[in-house]
């Protein structure tokens, strides 16, 4: 089902201030991280958010966002006092991991020639979890 125009308005606004949020706490203490909010789905109720976070270097992936799931109550109030006067009541925040990026190179360099081909062999590419 396409989303509708309001759904696309709150989850742009939701990644915007999730932007803030989190870039105002990378500060305080992870130095050399980046953190990006690739795409905010709001279901159609607007009860739920899902966050897709894609975390630079990705070896620290998993371990940031854990910590971001576990601190998911600070932040969705966070975005509520932010976002208090354009929504009444702030959606569910359902925090994931994006690997897309890891994906895309690792088709780049089979494509390269500095893996196995994956044209010869489609079994070494990984198979991706849809979430």
């Amino acid at each position: 089902m396409e989303e509708s125009n309001r759904q696309r308005k709150i989850a742009g606004i939701l990644q915007q201030d999730i932007v803030d949020v989190l870039q105002k706490s990378a500060q305080d203490g992870m130095r050399g991280v980046i953190i990006t909010v690739t795409k905010v789905n709001v279901t159609v109720d607007l009860g739920l958010a899902k966050v897709y976070l894609s975390v630079f270097p990705s070896e620290k992936r998993d371990e940031i966002v854990e910590g971001i799931i576990s601190n998911t109550p600070l932040i969705r109030h966070e975005l509520a006092k932010r976002t208090r006067n354009q929504l009444r009541r702030m959606p569910e925040l359902a925090f994931f991991s994006d690997d897309s990026l890891d994906y895309i190179e690792g088709i780049d360099n089979a494509l390269q020639g500095k893996t196995d081909n994956p044209i010869k062999n489609p079994d070494i590419l990984p198979k991706r979890q849809k979430r």
